[in-house]
């Protein structure tokens, strides 16, 4: 793959937007039914988002005019990590984020290994509408980083671990973070990020490759060995039969 290229799309050609998405907007360009989309806040032509966030969630949405990248973005099979800020109800205690670090089981299965820690409160903008608080009950900023794409994952972890979530923002998808950018603002990525994630990508796909190990082949006595380049199957000597 060379150097500026993702999977043959060639990136000095693609145009690739960071979106701080606002609560209560849709990731899609048109509704029926006169809801908030992205089509209030984006005019560029022919790019379309990688990737969901919901419509009660807010912060970082990527869109693109390239449909490889697109793919390369939002499949989770790929497992670009993508990092969340959550404020959830009551303080987790170490048992609760040693759960979410391992996996918690949903009602579609058990979740992949996560990173989560406790943090202090982001500095970031005022919800509109803001969030409903209890005043009895305290709440608690978390980041959780996870490669999975269940549908309202953070969400039904929080909730499964006993700490619903109040607030949810994405701030980072992979390399790229939300930085300075505030709800309904937009900016085009720098293509130097880009070249990196490429470079990256490629470095990744060639150590997995090298790494990679070779079948195993029997060699008729229950025993397994592997077959190098270099080492070919051997073959069994033959005995010279004497004449008669």
């Amino acid at each position: 793959m060379a150097f500026y290229m993702i999977y043959g799309a060639d990136i000095t050609m693609t145009k690739l937007i960071a979106f701080n998405k606002p609560y209560d907007v849709l990731t899609q360009f048109n509704d029926n039914n006169g809801r908030k989309t992205l089509k209030d806040y984006i005019d560029i032509p022919e790019v379309y988002p990688a990737g969901r966030l919901d419509r009660d969630s807010e912060g970082l949405l990527l869109l693109t005019d390239d449909g490889r990248l697109q793919h390369h973005i939002s499949d989770p099979r790929h497992k670009l990590t993508k990092t969340y800020w959550v404020q959830v109800e009551n303080i987790p205690d170490a048992a609760a984020i040693e759960q979410l670090q391992r996996g918690v089981l949903l009602n579609d299965g058990l979740t992949k290994p996560a990173n989560a820690r406790l943090i202090d409160p982001p500095e970031v903008w005022e919800r509109h509408p803001p969030v409903r608080f209890r005043q009895s009950i305290p709440t608690q900023w978390l980041e959780l980083q996870i490669s999975e794409g269940k549908n309202r994952q953070v969400r039904r972890m929080t909730a499964a671990v006993g700490h619903p979530t109040l607030r949810l923002i994405r701030a980072a998808i992979g390399p790229w973070q939300i930085n300075d950018l505030l709800p309904g603002q937009w900016c085009e990525v720098n293509f130097q990020t880009m070249i990196k994630y490429a470079d990256d990508l490629d470095s990744k796909n060639h150590r997995s490759r090298r790494n990679r190990t070779r079948p195993a082949i029997s060699d008729g006595r229950g025993n397994d060995r592997q077959r190098t380049q270099t080492q070919p199957a051997s073959r069994p000597s033959r005995r010279r039969r004497k004449p008669d």
